[in-house]
């Protein structure tokens, strides 16, 4: 099955909200044995969805909207769908009914606009939407003129709304046509290689995991490897993703953190967690970046103790004990000062290991010696002797440099920071 998705709302079109809508419905459908051929969003304007709606169905005969179903003027896809099959809308008691009901639960009582929402094209299939109050619908049959068929299936614009319905209205239905069939992916995250480099790391790999396909997804915290399985049995798409994502893995090497969502933080935690480690950061230029991104993970706090947030130099020498003398002599962006920055956190905090991190993010602030993007990581692992207060150190340290706006090598050295930390963990 080929299908199109049309994502509907002028914000779409102006870039103020981002359209995730489209790229649930992609992953989603993708599953259930369908083939996306395009993705396109409109205007809340009656001619341009028609006219996308109807160059869809031409192409492809199956077209997926979000958006333009709720009770206001500009929502108005669904009018526009009806009038392409040549289905008046008609209202829906047990729609209404459902509505008022839920209304009712929120101690709410719908207005006159809200009948809106439970007209529906004749013939239409009404999805029940129990987590809103627009129904999704499907809409399937010749369109008007005659002469050919179409799909429209309409869902709405709400992200939560939308994604549960296809998840439990639609997905299924479409599964059950697929006829076992199905478009499966599976992700490898890398970090700390870029692109080319683990493209011929990697060699001739696709050879050797056909007729899957493989993609290269760079971005800020690496470089993602999604492995395609395209309309094979669910069993055959299972196992040949299993043994892709092994070859995978064991070509990038310790470049491989973890597949599909996985975190870089939460692999750093768990691989703490298990030999008994305290870890804690000493940040300057990502201002508490590296800690956050560990407190995002939920049970955190077994195995991260804090960090100091060093942004000024006197902070670094009142709460790191890195001397002044260093700083002057060697710059506050330096081996010596990250070196001691990791040091400082180990004794301050008890902790087993300590990241820092000290760099230039920009934009301003760089030389010719130190251009803006140099960072410097540190790693310090503590050893107690005799008593927690006693600590022999082992310390290392690297330096990068990264391209980028200032929030993006704020954020590649966030990544790069938790990289060192799980590979010197592994």
């Amino acid at each position: 099955m080929n299908f199109e998705i049309l994502t509907i709302g002028t914000e779409l079109v102006l870039g103020l909200t981002l359209d995730t809508n489209g790229a649930e419905i992609a992953r989603t459908l993708s599953e259930s044995g369908v083939r996306i051929v395009r993705r396109t969003a409109v205007a809340d304007r009656g001619d341009e969805i028609r006219d996308a709606v109807r160059d869809a169905l031409a192409r492809t005969g199956a077209v997926i909207t979000t958006g333009g179903l709720g009770p206001t003027r500009d929502d108005i896809t669904k009018r526009i769908v009806a009038e392409l099959f040549g289905a008046p809308l008609e209202f829906d008691e047990a729609v209404w009914q459902a509505l008022v009901a839920r209304f009712a639960r929120f101690g709410r009582v719908p207005v006159a606009s809200n009948r809106v929402q439970a007209e529906v094209p004749r013939g239409a299939l009404v999805l029940p939407n129990r987590w809103g109050t627009a129904p999704g619908l499907w809409m399937e049959g010749e369109l008007d003129g005659g002469g050919s068929r179409g799909l429209v299936i309409m869902l709405p614009g709400v992200p939560i709304e939308m994604a549960n319905l296809l998840a439990h209205e639609v997905g299924p239905r479409l599964a059950a046509r697929a006829g076992g069939q199905t478009v499966r992916s599976a992700v490898v995250r890398t970090t700390g290689i870029p692109e080319s480099t683990l493209a011929e790391r990697l060699g001739e790999i696709e050879d050797a995991i056909a007729p899957l396909t493989l993609a290269y997804l760079p971005g800020w915290p690496g470089v993602d490897l999604r492995v395609t399985a395209w309309n094979l049995p669910v069993a055959e798409a299972d196992a040949r993703l299993r043994a892709a994502v092994g070859l995978l893995r064991d070509r990038a090497g310790g470049h491989a953190y973890g597949e599909g969502g996985d975190d870089l933080a939460a692999v750093v935690l768990e691989l703490a967690r298990a030999q008994g480690l305290r870890i804690g950061v000493a940040e300057s230029c990502t201002g508490g970046l590296v800690g956050a991104r560990l407190t995002d993970i939920p049970g955190s706090s077994d195995v991260f103790v804090g960090g100091v947030i060093s942004y000024d130099d006197a902070i670094k020498s009142a709460l790191l004990d890195v001397p002044e003398a260093v700083i002057g002599r060697y710059g506050a962006v330096s081996e010596e000062v990250a070196r001691l920055m990791a040091e400082g956190a180990v004794r301050r905090l008890g902790v087993d290991l300590a990241v820092a991190v000290t760099g230039i993010a920009g934009p301003g602030g760089g030389s010719a010696e130190k251009p803006v993007g140099t960072v410097w990581f540190a790693l310090a692992h503590g050893e107690r002797v005799n008593t927690p207060a006693r600590f022999t150190i082992e310390t290392s340290a690297t330096r990068a440099l990264f391209v980028g706006t200032r929030a993006e090598i704020r954020a590649r050295a966030a990544q790069a920071a938790l990289y060192l930390a799980a590979r010197r963990l592994r």
